[in-house]
């Protein structure tokens, strides 16, 4: 079967790249000039299967709220003349009921796990690189009451199958001897062994030149301004490439364009629960005496996160809902910077810090849209929000099993006509 996949993030790459090992013939069509330029580019480089929880749940609506007005809070709301901002926002107060908050944690960490064993069995079929480090997550807590919570929480994720450790901050130190500059104000924190990191961009990229070995066929520099319908089926995309206007058929097509995706298929009459959430990061060289940590670190307290990716340190983290803006707020980049140098205090940085902003693709109860739509050939793999590098891999195994008629082998809400 042809298949165009549209968008060549981490999503449309991994995507093409199962299609092809299910033996289909694919074309990946993306605007950028290369794989990964977007949202992929510069993300914090976690694969986070230990955080399942969504950024819907109970206390989430108490967060926003102490955060309104603050232009460094880990969670902005710039409220605009947008339905599409307050209608999602109403979506996302729904889903932090306590309910949907354990429903979609468990459709999470189902997919998260079986994505990171399919990412280890890419891993070990190609030999692919991507600075992956496999030295676990540490979840910091800041204050009494977040540790206090801690073995509630780590009972939380070993129910679903994720090892998880409560370390008081004697043993966090001694996990991570980085952290001893800030030994005064850490209680301890939750430590995933088997979570991983690396560069997601670095990993795009080097997916779509196997990708390319494997007969995908990419197309850069190509937009695709809309799909056309007839009856219950796509017949053609019309793409836009060097000036000229092209209508091209496949035999099946896949959304994966992350929040543009909604923008794409609302004028078929398709609804996708999609806004773009902008979350920023930092990236430094590090000097041979740094100071910076090897094993990566989340900050519960700010929602940041730090990962070694090689000689650098990407640090990221915040979520800023204000539409389709890609700008960078610097005071948001000095923000994160600022609270990793009170985490490392002997951090040192060989140059500048270089900033980053991207859009999130976020759903109301972060819960990915991967399946099919009510056109018989028109399928998604959109919609990661922040896990976009946690569930890549089992998203596009996923995909590729609907794809080719199957039914996927983990359990998750996949979307039907």
């Amino acid at each position: 079967m042809r298949v165009f996949v549209l968008g060549a993030g981490l999503i449309g790459v991994a995507t093409a790249w199962y299609l092809r090992r299910a033996g289909h013939d694919v074309t990946v069509i993306d605007r950028q000039p290369a794989a990964g330029m977007e949202t992929s580019f510069a993300n914090g480089g976690q694969i986070s299967v230990s955080h399942p929880e969504p950024w819907a749940n109970p206390g989430a609506p108490l967060q926003v709220l102490r955060w309104l007005g603050r232009e460094d809070a880990p969670l902005l709301f710039r409220p605009r003349l947008d339905w599409q901002q307050w209608s999602w926002g109403l979506r996302f107060l729904l889903q932090c009921l306590p309910g949907p908050t354990r429903r979609n944690t468990g459709a999470i960490a189902a997919l998260a796990l079986y994505s990171r064993e399919r990412l280890r069995e890419l891993r070990r079929d190609t030999g692919i690189e991507y600075d992956c480090l496999e030295r676990g997550i540490l979840h910091l807590c800041f204050d009494a009451r977040s540790f206090s919570h801690a073995h509630r929480r780590a009972a939380m994720l070993r129910t679903y199958g994720i090892r998880a450790e409560v370390r008081d901050a004697r043993q966090c130190i001694a996990l991570e001897p980085a952290l001893a500059g800030c030994r005064d104000t850490l209680f301890g924190g939750i430590y995933a062994p088997d979570d991983e990191t690396g560069d997601a961009h670095r990993f795009t990229q080097a997916l779509s030149r196997l990708c390319m070995q494997a007969g995908v066929e990419f197309r850069f520099g190509a937009t695709v301004r809309r799909l056309q319908a007839s009856g219950s089926r796509i017949v053609a995309a019309e793409v836009v490439q060097d000036g000229e206007t092209h209508r091209e058929s496949a035999q099946a097509y896949v959304v994966a364009l992350g929040s543009y995706s909604p923008q794409l298929v609302r004028p078929l009459g398709e609804r996708l629960p999609i806004f773009p959430v902008k979350g920023y990061s930092v990236t430094l060289s590090l000097a041979d005496d740094a100071g910076a940590p090897r094993t990566s670190i989340t900050d519960e307290s700010r929602r940041i996160v730090c990962s070694r990716l090689g000689n650098r340190l990407r640090l990221a983290g915040t979520a800023e809902l204000s539409g389709y803006d890609t700008s960078i707020n610097a005071v948001r980049c000095e923000a994160i910077l600022r609270r990793a140098r009170e985490i490392f205090p002997a951090l040192h940085a060989a140059g500048e810090p270089e900033y980053w902003a991207g859009l999130r693709p976020a759903t109301p109860g972060n819960l990915p849209v991967i399946g099919r739509s009510r056109y018989e050939n028109l399928l998604y793999n959109t919609g990661h929000g922040t896990l976009g590098w946690t569930l890549a891999c089992g998203s596009g195994q996923a995909l590729a099993d609907i794809a080719s008629g199957r039914g996927p082998s983990v359990a998750f809400p996949f979307r039907k006509p």
